[in-house]
C-alpha cells in the first residue's frame, strides 16, 4: 500500500493490487473517497471523485484538500503509478505541510 502524500491529516496512497484506470485514494480517520484521473492523449482533462465500498466518504473539507493534492500533483500522480504499477519501483512518501493552490 504505497504512501504518495501526507496532506493536512489526509493520506493519498494507492493500493498494491490496484487496477487501470489511474487512480488514487484519500484516507482521514477511517473515511476514504477515490479520485480517477481521466488522461486523454496523455493530458489529464478530469479528475472524477468517487465513494469507496464499504467506507463513509470523506468529509467536504477534507474532500477539498484531496481535491487540492490530486490536483495539483496529477503529473506526478502518473508518474508514480507508472513507476510502481509499470516499473515496480518503490514509491517515496512525501508530507506537505503548505497549501497547494
Amino acid at each position: 500500500m504505497p504512501k504518495l502524500y501526507e496532506y493536512f491529516g489526509l493520506i493519498v496512497l494507492f493500493y498494491a493490487n490496484e487496477h487501470a484506470p489511474v487512480h488514487v485514494h484519500g484516507k482521514c480517520q477511517g473515511r476514504e473517497s477515490r479520485a480517477e484521473l481521466i488522461i486523454i492523449n496523455g493530458v489529464v482533462t478530469k479528475i472524477r471523485y468517487t465513494t469507496v465500498a464499504g467506507r463513509a466518504p470523506l468529509e467536504p473539507n477534507e474532500l477539498r484538500f484531496f481535491d487540492e493534492i490530486v490536483s495539483a500533483r496529477a503529473d506526478d500522480i502518473i508518474a508514480k503509478w507508472i513507476d510502481f504499477f509499470v516499473m515496480h519501483k518503490p514509491i517515496k512518501s512525501e508530507i506537505i505541510t503548505r497549501r497547494l493552490k
